[in-house]
């Protein structure tokens, strides 16, 4: 089993913490984004313009289930990808599994994300599809959660050192 998972949306700093909670424990790390790209060999923001959303669920599902259920994750730090949640069997895989939830206001997800050029959810009007996507998801988030960490105004450090007293 994973030492943690973390999820929350774009902007929350999964992949940052995630890499310093590895470094600080020496833990494998495990940043499922980053896993479904070298597999593919391409970037997230082309499998969505090329294959479509659908296509990169599945990916993304059978990603989140290989890494829970990898003997060599077992105490790894794993980040998942914003939308992971979005799947009912990705959030059963999900309990009894460590999952801090890096929870993001909307005002430092916007700040975080920039103009989210490498977002394919964020295409258009990047303010209202943050907002809309932090307040779909928030539920999903809650409901796999064991931990919950505010990450607004903080510096990924902080985040990760809360996420270990949390965990300790």
């Amino acid at each position: 089993m994973p030492k943690v998972v973390l999820v929350g949306p774009m902007g929350a700093g999964k992949s940052t913490v995630a890499a310093l909670l590895a470094a600080q424990w020496g833990a494998p790390l495990r940043d499922v984004d980053t896993e479904i790209e070298a597999a593919e060999g391409r970037a997230i923001s082309d499998i969505f313009v090329d294959d479509g959303e659908a296509h990169f669920r599945a990916l993304e599902r059978a990603a989140v289930a290989a890494v829970l259920d990898d003997p060599a994750a077992a105490g790894a730090v794993v980040a998942l990808g914003g939308g992971a949640v979005l799947d009912e069997g990705t959030r059963a895989r999900l309990a009894g599994h460590p999952v801090v939830f890096l929870r993001v206001g909307f005002a430092d997800a916007v700040k975080r994300v920039g103009l989210g050029s490498s977002r394919p959810l964020l295409l258009g009007n990047v303010r209202s599809r943050t907002k809309a996507l932090l307040e779909e998801r928030a539920p999903l988030y809650d409901e796999v959660a064991v931990h919950t960490v505010d990450t607004d105004e903080r510096t990924p450090a902080e985040v990760a050192a809360e996420v270990t007293r949390l965990l300790s």
